[in-house]
Order: structure tokens, then C-alpha cells, then sequence
């Protein structure tokens, strides 16, 4: 006979009550308590926070156009034959300098991937480095050195009667788009290459196969989604560019949907330019999507291939392999450091044409540049909306990807999608939606409407940037810490956010970075008092001021260079 006193009873669930004479014993489930369920109610607010600012940031801007252009008057003006040849040059500009990307991207690629090319990882941060500067800082560098004015234009002229090459027109802003987007193709066909087993070429070679034909016919083709993919984002992104095409264009009338939108913001020359431009970001906005679109459709029908059992054999490139190696090492010099070497040059000197020597350098340029009118202001204004940005994204990127990466709810994708949108959309349709608000909201004419436009672009950055690291590390720590009696919002603060901080740090310093150099949302959202520095440097080389805006250029591009190194190097 067991006394009641040593038996001991295991309960399955639910709180024990503890009784002095009869010891512990199994009660009815009590409620929760009042701190738990305010815990589970901070949750809940926490993630309804991040759907309205979501929402606010996204939603409420993409609805602005597709209401006005649906109920406006602006579509008579798509027939205009400005409209019309604006939107033939934008997509022959965009499609070209995408095609022309996407070759280049890939054949970087698999020669800096697939061969044993000497001196492959300084070739590769080499090639890397366009993405890094301002694609309009880009145009100047490259004026510098193929402008009407410019020394080797200059001399060739004086010896063969004609300029080598004049960067003006429609020619060099396909080759300065193309410049400025094949990092981006040659990133993601990297990504997809280094994915593909190496036994798919070994199992090639094996068979007979030369290891040139086995990376052509078996490595090559399945790269096909990849720069698919590369396609779409760069011709979606170089559609709407506006630093390029106005700075090398305009001067040879070389209209793009981009300038053709400045113009009417600024000149008035339509009866309702809202309606028009609104039409027009409405069309832009289609395009954009239709391209987010087919590529979703690809990804979900791309193959999955296992990952790779061991290193690839790289093509041995033979006697080829020095020469290769020099001929490359020029090129991506030549397209890479050239232009800042010679916006240097321009810089130190005091005028357009005057030779470099060491009597005629001077620090002149430098002087007139950050003491001409609005320059400090546009400096300031560049920081604080920046710094807000920065500071902004990093919550709303910090809060967005813990919450969509380590909780389960049916709307977590819908979240994660909605803040990933803007990054498919041009520049231009989210500068013309937030126009359309501004009045609405109180902001026009302010420069909070520019960093209202900054948080809808830039938010992807940080997402991106926490959902990465987050999703690969499993949920065990937070399981543990619920379990322990950790709330919901305690354990996502405690455990997911606080490995996530130095992601979102790095990814703040990125929108920060971005945002005080940006052109064409700043330039379209322009105000009295507003004027940032990518507008500055705009407005210096508009009125002919070349040297300094070479030199506020170059000032940019340095400081531009060595905050992403300095990014670069915390996220490793």
C-alpha cells in the first residue's frame, strides 16, 4: 500500500496549484496573465505598425497614380509625338544598354569564375566598382574624358580633323547606362554560377568533351534564368534614369521619358502636367511590374540543381592566359579608374581646355564649387535627409524582416513582397506618386516629401539586408526563450533583433550612403529650400560650371567609395 503523501503525479499541461496537505495536484487551466497578455498585444501592434507604414510608404503613393491616371485627363498626351519619341528612345536606351549588360555581365563572369585568368579577384572588385558611383557623377567623370572639350577629343581632332568620339547623344547614354548596370549583370550571373555543380562539367569532359565546349554547352544554358533575371532589372531601372540621360543627352536633344517628365514638372509646357505625368508613371509602373511578373514566373519554374560535390576545374586558358590577362587588366581599368583619373585632372584645373601643368593646377574649382550659391545648403540638407532615411529604413528594415523571417503568418509574404515592391520600381513613378499626394498631406513644397520618397525606395535596402542573415539561422534560441516564458514581442526583441542590429546597421549606412548623392527623385521633388546635393552638382554642370562640378563630383565619388568600402567591410 503506497501512502498518499510519497506519490507523485505527472500532469501533461497546464498550472499546478500547491496545496499544503495534499501537495501538488492538477487544476483547472487559469487565463493568462495580465503581462503576457499585453506582451502578446505589443505584438500584435508591433506587426500592425509595419503593415501601416508599409502601406503608407507603398500602397498609398502606387494608388495616387493608378487613381489620377485612371480618372485624369492625360492620356490624349501619350500621343504626342514628344511622348512618343521620349518612349522610343527610353526603350531602345533601356533594352540595348540591358542587352549589352547582360553580355558583358556574363562573360566577366564565367572568365573570372570559370578560367585560371591571373589576378581574378582585383579584376573582380575592379569590374565591381561603376555600381559604386552615381550614375550621374559617372556621366561627368566620363565627359571629362570623351567631351567635346576634353584633351583626347581635343588632340585627335588636331591631328585627324574630327573628335575621336563625342559622348553627347543617344549613343553615349546607352554606353554610360550600359557602363553603370553590367556590375549588376555580372553579380547575379555570379551568384547563379557559383550554384551550378561542378560534376555537370566533369561529367562533360569525362564523356570527351573539350572543358571550352563543356562551360558552353552545359555551364552556359543554365545560366539562361539568371540573366533573364539580370535583364529585366537593369532595362526596368535604366528605363526611367534620369542623371545620365539629361546630363549626356539633352545637349543633343536626346529626349527620354525621364527628362521629358522634368520638363513638364518645371516649364509647365502641357494644360495639366499632373495628368500627364501621372499617365506616364502609370505606363512605367505596368512595365515595371510586368517585369517583376516574368520573373516571378521564372523563378517558379527554374530547376533546382544539387549543390556541388567539390570545386569546378578551371579552363586552363593556355598561352593565351597572359595576353588575356593584360588585355582584361586594360579594359576594366579603362572603363573603371580612367574616368576618375581624369575627373581629377578636371578638378585641379581652373577652365574647360587649359592644359594640365604644374602651373595651371589649382585648387580654384574646389573653392568656387563648395562656395557657390546653395551648395552648403544642399550639403546640409543631402545629411539630415539621409541621416532620417537611414535612421528610418533601419527600423522599419530591422522590425519588417525579424518579423516576416522568424514568425509564421499568412501574411508574412504579402509584408515582405509589399516593402521588397519599390525596388522594381523606377525612381521616377515613386518621385511622381508622392508629387501627387504631397498636397494632400501637407508636405509640397517641403523637403520632407524627398524623404517620404527616400523611405519608399531605399526600405528594401535594410529588408534585404536582415531577411538574408535571419533566414538562415534556425528558430531554436527563440523557441527556447518562449518556452522559458518569454512573450512573443519578448523573445523576437531579445533573440531576432538583436542578431539582426548589425545587418541593419550595415544596411542603414547603405541607405545613408545612397540617399545623399541621389539625383532623380530629389531633382523631380524639388523645392525652394530643398535643394540637395546630387541637385547641386546637377545645376553647376547645367550652367556650365564643368570644373567644379567636377570637383564637387569627385568630392562625392571619394567620399561615396570609402563609406561602402568601410560598409563592405562590416558586413564581412
Amino acid at each position: 500500500m503506497v501512502s498518499s503523501s510519497s506519490t507523485q503525479v505527472r500532469t501533461p499541461a497546464g498550472p499546478v496549484l500547491t496545496d499544503r496537505a495534499s501537495g501538488p495536484r492538477q487544476g483547472p487551466r487559469a487565463a493568462p496573465p495580465r503581462a503576457a497578455r499585453r506582451s502578446i498585444d505589443g505584438f500584435t501592434a508591433v506587426r500592425l505598425a509595419m503593415w501601416c507604414a508599409v502601406a503608407a510608404l507603398v500602397l498609398v503613393p502606387i494608388g495616387a497614380i493608378v487613381l489620377l491616371a485612371a480618372g485624369g485627363g492625360g492620356w490624349s498626351a501619350l500621343g504626342d509625338p514628344d511622348v512618343l519619341t521620349a518612349a522610343a528612345n527610353s526603350l531602345v536606351s533601356a533594352t540595348v544598354s540591358g542587352v549589352l549588360a547582360v553580355v558583358i555581365g556574363t562573360l566577366l563572369a564565367l572568365l573570372l569564375e570559370r578560367t585560371d585568368l591571373p589576378g581574378r579577384r582585383a579584376l573582380r572588385l575592379l569590374a565591381l566598382s561603376p555600381m559604386l558611383m552615381p550614375p550621374f557623377v559617372g556621366a561627368i567623370a566620363w565627359l571629362s574624358l570623351l567631351g567635346p572639350a576634353a584633351p583626347l577629343n581635343t588632340f585627335w581632332a588636331a591631328r585627324f580633323g574630327a573628335p575621336l568620339w563625342n559622348l553627347y547623344g543617344g549613343d553615349g547614354v546607352i554606353f554610360l547606362l550600359t557602363l553603370h548596370s553590367f556590375p549588376i549583370a555580372m553579380m547575379i550571373v555570379t551568384a547563379a554560377l557559383r550554384r551550378i555543380p561542378a560534376d555537370l562539367e566533369q561529367a562533360a569532359r569525362i564523356a570527351g568533351s573539350s572543358a571550352p565546349r563543356a562551360l558552353w554547352e552545359v555551364t552556359t544554358p543554365l545560366l539562361r534564368p539568371a540573366m533573364l533575371s539580370a535583364f529585366t532589372l537593369i532595362a526596368v531601372s535604366n528605363l526611367a534614369d534620369f542623371g545620365i540621360p539629361s546630363i549626356i543627352g539633352l545637349p543633343e536633344r536626346y529626349v527620354t521619358l525621364s527628362t521629358l517628365v522634368y520638363r513638364y514638372l518645371q516649364s509647365g509646357t502641357v494644360e495639366d502636367p499632373l495628368a500627364v505625368v501621372a499617365a506616364i508613371g502609370f505606363v512605367l509602373l505596368m512595365i515595371a511590374l510586368l517585369g517583376v511578373v516574368v520573373d516571378l514566373l521564372r523563378s517558379r519554374t527554374r530547376v533546382e540543381l544539387d549543390a556541388q560535390a567539390g570545386a569546378p576545374a578551371l579552363l586552363p586558358l593556355g598561352r593565351a592566359r597572359g595576353p588575356l590577362a593584360v588585355v582584361a587588366t586594360a579594359v576594366v581599368l579603362a572603363v573603371t579608374v580612367l574616368p576618375l583619373i581624369t575627373l581629377a585632372i578636371q578638378a585641379l584645373l581652373p577652365a574647360p581646355g587649359v592644359p594640365l601643368t604644374p602651373e595651371t593646377i589649382t585648387l580654384a574649382s574646389f573653392e568656387r564649387a563648395l562656395t557657390a550659391p546653395g551648395t552648403l545648403q544642399g550639403i546640409s540638407n543631402s545629411l539630415m535627409l539621409a541621416t532620417l532615411a537611414a535612421l528610418g529604413c533601419g527600423v522599419l528594415g530591422l522590425g519588417i524582416g525579424a518579423i516576416v523571417t522568424r514568425t509564421r503568418a499568412r501574411g508574412n509574404a504579402a509584408l515582405l513582397g509589399l516593402s521588397l515592391l519599390p525596388q522594381a520600381i523606377p525612381g521616377l513613378v515613386i518621385a511622381v506618386a508622392w508629387l501627387l499626394i504631397a498636397p494632400r498631406i501637407g508636405l509640397f513644397n517641403t523637403p520632407w516629401l524627398i524623404l517620404c520618397a527616400y523611405l519608399t525606395s531605399f526600405l528594401a535596402l535594410v529588408v534585404q539586408s536582415v531577411h538574408a542573415p535571419l533566414s538562415g539561422i534556425p528558430t531554436t534560441a527563440e523557441e527556447a526563450a518562449r518556452l522559458a516564458g518569454a512573450s512573443r514581442l519578448r523573445a523576437l526583441w531579445d533573440i531576432s533583433c538583436r542578431m539582426a542590429v548589425p545587418a541593419a546597421i550595415s544596411g542603414a549606412v547603405l541607405v545613408a550612403l545612397t540617399a545623399v548623392r541621389e539625383l532623380t527623385l530629389s531633382v523631380l521633388l524639388l523645392s525652394p529650400g530643398s535643394q540637395t546635393l546630387g541637385v547641386v552638382i546637377f545645376n553647376l554642370q547645367q550652367a556650365g560650371a564643368y570644373n567644379a562640378s567636377s570637383a564637387l563630383s569627385l568630392i562625392v565619388a571619394v567620399v561615396g567609395l570609402v563609406g561602402l568600402g568601410f560598409t563592405a567591410r562590416t558586413q564581412r
